[in-house]
């Protein structure tokens, strides 16, 4: 593969975008999805077989969806028709498809590229169903968000969903390299500000782009180190939105590294986050809720500590407060791990919802009156501290559902003291069943 954008020498308009004069001309010039459009690639092997069905392309911004749709009607011989959905509505869809089935009599197929085209409502969507079945168009709607959650089941039903990934350092460089050979000149940065720009992109080719427009307008014959970098171009916000996928695949992220006892990854993940503006308070939840999860009794120390952690911050606020979160993250993932709490919370919820109101041993019910008392509410109740062992073993469960064993503790940490002490009552209990019995 060639660069994301290749130079069109027959461009002199040096007013024009760089992203738009370094636009690729062939397939061949995309950089990156090498898993799309490398040799095996889904879409070179779907125009090898010389049929093209419709197409989802998810990925985040800057990462050529609408230059590959476009490049795709070329390489097949469609007519290439282009519409937003935010700026698009029914009566535009309807000229659309009007247009595309009179071109269709004249022998010419349509490809209809759909920009953000989870914008558009659950009805616009349908709208596109009857022009895809009968051929009118064959559609390309791009998307950065997840079409699981944005696209209508019936679209996506007739659509392959293809990911696009973010530009690797490789890439952006390879395209920095196009840049500075369109301009003419080597972009006046030291290496460790070079390396810098590529980060502030993003993965983002055209964020890069507007990103080396910048510093050209701001030339002033002085080599930038990565400081002065960032004084002549505004940081770019890292790819974040609270309600979408970023939100949700890095909190799986610090989730999962806590979990898998890498301090390191999880402070990455937990630094991430923060960087791009993620509530501290929600961070703080969520260490709280893995605390009990992840680690439960393993550490008992666990949870008061995440505890601690949020009241620290809500006491010294932000910068400080961050440090408290930090020191749980990395106490959390080097905690011994043990999820024994949380599954058998889980298994006693389904007994419960799944076994009625039987009522509990008489023996443990309290007698407040006359009448209960002589139903034979409490009687025989042995009370624990009067015992040898501080110990009754007596039959709690009702007797409709019969003895339950939900929680099991795992050989790590704390809860290994646990299992002892379990097995050790459950020693009494069989002595004690087997002394009844006699």
């Amino acid at each position: 593969m060639s660069d994301l954008f290749a130079a069109d020498p027959s461009e002199t308009d040096k007013a024009r975008p760089l992203a738009d004069q370094l636009r690729p001309r062939s397939l061949d010039e995309v950089i990156g999805q090498q898993h799309l459009l490398g040799e095996g690639g889904t879409l070179r092997r779907m125009l090898a077989s010389g049929r093209l069905g419709s197409l989802i392309l998810w990925g985040p911004p800057g990462t050529g969806k609408t230059t590959v749709a476009r490049l795709l009607a070329d390489q097949i011989g469609y007519r290439f028709e282009q519409i937003s959905a935010i700026f698009s509505g029914v009566a535009d869809l309807k000229k659309v498809f009007e247009k595309a089935r009179f071109e269709r009599l004249s022998g010419h197929r349509t490809l209809l590229f759909v920009d953000e085209i989870h914008r558009f409502n659950r009805a616009q969507q349908d709208s596109f169903l009857p022009v895809m079945e009968d051929g009118t168009v064959v559609l390309v709607g791009a998307t950065t968000e997840n079409p699981s959650f944005e696209l209508n089941a019936a679209l996506l039903s007739r659509s392959q969903v293809l990911r696009f990934e973010s530009l690797g350092r490789d890439d952006l460089e390879k395209l920095l390299g196009r840049a500075e050979t369109l301009v003419g000149e080597k972009l006046p940065l030291t290496e460790e500000a070079r390396t810098t720009l590529i980060g502030l992109a993003d993965g983002d080719g055209r964020a890069l782009l507007g990103l080396v427009e910048e510093i050209l307008a701001s030339a002033s014959g002085e080599t930038l180190d990565a400081n002065a970098l960032l004084t002549v171009v505004q940081r770019r916000a890292p790819i974040y939105d609270k309600a979408q996928d970023g939100h949700y695949n890095l909190i799986s992220a610090l989730h999962k590294t806590i979990r898998g006892s890498d301090p390191d990854a999880a402070l990455y993940y937990f630094a991430r986050m923060l960087d791009a503006g993620e509530d501290p308070l929600f961070l703080a939840r969520r260490l709280i809720r893995m605390a009990s999860e992840d680690v439960g009794l393993a550490d008992p120390q666990a949870l008061q500590l995440a505890v601690a952690a949020r009241d620290a911050y809500q006491m010294l606020g932000s910068p400080e407060g961050e440090l408290s979160l930090a020191q749980v993250v990395v106490y959390l993932a080097l905690a011994p791990k043990s999820n024994a709490v949380y599954t058998a919370y889980k298994a006693a919820v389904s007994v419960a919802k799944s076994t009625g109101s039987p009522m509990p041993p008489m023996v443990i019910l309290n007698a407040p009156t006359k009448l209960m008392k002589g139903e034979g509410y409490g009687e025989g109740y042995i009370y624990d501290h009067d015992t040898p062992e501080a110990f009754s073993g007596q039959e709690y469960f009702p007797e409709k559902i019969g003895r339950q064993s939900f929680y099991r503790p795992v050989e790590r940490g704390f809860e290994r003291d646990l299992r002892k002490r379990m097995d050790y009552f459950s020693r009494l209990r069989a002595e004690k069943a087997r002394s009844d019995g006699a």
